[in-house]
C-alpha cells in the first residue's frame, strides 16, 4: 500500500448525510447495467494556485441499489452463522496472517509466497485456483448466474528487499514484522473470507474471484492488478475491492503518480583541465532548482518530490552523468498531467541554460527513465460501492472514514469502473518500517467482516 494522500487525523469524516447502515440503508444487488464511458479529458492547461475540485470519474458499469438488501442479508440466518464463523476463526486468521508474512516477498519477488498462498486458497475449497502470467494467484467461488462478477483481492508484494529479516514476534495482542500490516493483514482476511463462504456451502449469484496479486509497491506500478483487468478478466469485472493494511477506512479515490529518472549526459573530464564544458551535475541542480519553484493548486493537492540523487566518480572530475528520482502526485488527472508537462519544459530549459553557458564544442544530452505511472480518478461518495462498502462497515461495528490513496484500486477506479480498497480491521504503524511495523488484533475480526458482508452485498447470494 502506498502512503495516503493525507494522514489519518485530516481524512474526510463522513458527515450525518453520508451514509448510516439502517434498514434503509442502500447497498449494492446483482443487477449490472453498462452505461457509456465518460471520456477523459488530456488537455493540459497552466498549472495555477486557484482552487478546484478533483474531477470525478463517470462509471462505465453502473451498479444497481436496492434499500432493503442490507437488512435481508444480515437477517439471513445463513449469513449470520457466516459472521460467526469469521469471528470464532479469527484466531486462524492471525496465524495465516504471521505464516504468510513469514515467506519473504520483495519487490519482484513474490513467487514463493504465490505458491504458499496458491496452496493455502486451494486446501479453503476455492475452485480453479492458478497463478497468471505475471504471478498473480486466482481462485474462484462461482454461482449459477453469469454475473456478477466480484474480485475480492489483496496484494503479495512488500517494499522490503530480499535479505530482510521477515520473522513476526508477538506480544500479547501485538504483532511485529516487516510487512505484518502491508499487506499480510489483507491476505489473511481475504483466506478468511474464502473459508467463510466454502464453509457456509452458499453461493454467489454470479462469479467471486479471489485473488492476490504482486507489483502493488513501489516499482512494481501496479503490474499485477494491470494484468488483471488488461489480460486475464479484461472487460469482465463488475465490482473490484482491495483489501490492504490495517484499519478502518474506505479509499474511494485513486491518487495518480507520474515518477521518473532523469540522467543528464556528457563526455566529463578533469575539473580543472577540461573546465569550460557544460557540466551533467549543473544541469541536474538547474533542473531541480526549477521543480523546487513550481507552484501548485491547493486543490485538488499535488506534489512533487526529487528523492534520490546519482552521480559523479569524484571531486575534481566533471562527471559523466548525473540523475534524480522524481514523483509527482495528485488525486486529479488533469492537474497530474498539468504538472507532468511543467516538469517535462523544466528539464529541457535546465538543458539548454547549460549548454548555451559554456562556449564549448560539447552538449550535453538527457534521457528519462519511465519508473511508473499510475492513474489518477475520484468516485463520488454517493457511488453505490461507496455507500455499500461504509453501510457495511457500521454494520459489523466499524466506524469507517473515506480516504484517498494509492493502491491496487487505481486501476479500475480510472477506467471507470467500481472499486474500493477497504482496511482489514485491528489498528496498525509503522507500515513500510522493517523494524517499527506493528499489528494489534484487538477485534480485528471485525475487519474480516466487514470484507465478508460487503462481498455478500456485491455478489448477492443465490
Amino acid at each position: 500500500m502506498s502512503e495516503p494522500a493525507t494522514p489519518p487525523e485530516n481524512r474526510q469524516r463522513r458527515s450525518e448525510d453520508i451514509i448510516r447502515a439502517s434498514a434503509a440503508t442502500p447497498v449494492l444487488l446483482v443487477a449490472i447495467a453498462a452505461v457509456a464511458a465518460g471520456e477523459i479529458s488530456t488537455n493540459s492547461h497552466a498549472l495555477t494556485a486557484a482552487v478546484r475540485e478533483p474531477r470525478e470519474h463517470r462509471l462505465r458499469r453502473q451498479l444497481v441499489v436496492d434499500p432493503s438488501a442490507l437488512e435481508a442479508l444480515i437477517a439471513n440466518p445463513a449469513v449470520r452463522d457466516m459472521l460467526a464463523t469469521v469471528r470464532q476463526g479469527e484466531v486462524a486468521t492471525i496465524e495465516d496472517q504471521v505464516a504468510v508474512c513469514e515467506i519473504p516477498a520483495p519487490p519482484f519477488n513474490e513467487q514463493e509466497r504465490a505458491t504458499d498462498y496458491a496452496r493455502r486458497l486451494r486446501e479453503a475449497g476455492i475452485q480453479g485456483v492458478r497463478t497468471d502470467a505475471v504471478g498473480n494467484v486466482i481462485g474462484e467461488w462461482t454461482g449459477s448466474e453469469p454475473g456478477p462478477l466480484v474480485v475480492l483481492s489483496a496484494h503479495l508484494d512488500t517494499v522490503f528487499p530480499p535479505g530482510t529479516d521477515v520473522t513476526v514476534s508477538r506480544d500479547g495482542h501485538l504483532l511485529k514484522g516487516p510487512g505484518i500490516v502491508d499487506d499480510c493483514r489483507g491476505l489473511a482476511v481475504v483466506l478468511a473470507v474464502a473459508r467463510a463462504w466454502v464453509g457456509s456451502g452458499l453461493r454467489p449469484r454470479g462469479r467471486l474471484i479471489f485473488v492476490a496479486t504482486v507489483g502493488e509497491e513501489g516499482a512494481g506500478n501496479l503490474r499485477g492488478v494491470r494484468h488483471l483487468f488488461e489480460v486475464e478478466l479484461q472487460d469482465q469485472i463488475d465490482a473490484f475491492i482491495s483489501v490492504d493494511g490495517a484499519g478502518s477506512t474506505v479509499t474511494h479515490g485513486a491518487v495518480g503518480s507520474h515518477r521518473y529518472k532523469v540522467t543528464y549526459r556528457g563526455p566529463g573530464g578533469h575539473s580543472f583541465g577540461a573546465f569550460g564544458m557544460p557540466n551533467p551535475m549543473h544541469a541536474l541542480g538547474r533542473a531541480i532548482a526549477k521543480i523546487a519553484d513550481f507552484q501548485v493548486p491547493s486543490a485538488p493537492k499535488v506534489t512533487f518530490s526529487v528523492g534520490i540523487l546519482e552521480g559523479g566518480t569524484s571531486v575534481n572530475s566533471i562527471p559523466f552523468s548525473a540523475a534524480m528520482s522524481v514523483d509527482m502526485r495528485s488525486l486529479d488527472v488533469d492537474a497530474l498531467e498539468e504538472i507532468d508537462a511543467q516538469f517535462h519544459a523544466a528539464l529541457q530549459q535546465a538543458l539548454d541554460e547549460e549548454n548555451t553557458r559554456w562556449d564549448s564544442d560539447v552538449d550535453l544530452t538527457y534521457d528519462i527513465e519511465v519508473i511508473g505511472i499510475r492513474p489518477a480518478g475520484l468516485q463520488p461518495e454517493s457511488a453505490p460501492i461507496v455507500r455499500a462498502a461504509l453501510a457495511t462497515a457500521q454494520a459489523v461495528g466499524i466506524d469507517a472514514q473515506l480516504n484517498t490513496a494509492s493502491t491496487d484500486s487505481n486501476i479500475p477506479i480510472s477506467l471507470g469502473l467500481p472499486a474500493v480498497t477497504i482496511d482489514g480491521g485491528g489498528h496498525g504503524t509503522g507500515a513500510h518500517a522493517p523494524s517499527v511495523e506493528t499489528f494489534d488484533t484487538t477485534d480485528s475480526y471485525r475487519g474480516s467482516q466487514w470484507a465478508l458482508l460487503l462481498t455478500l452485498a456485491l455478489a448477492g447470494v443465490e
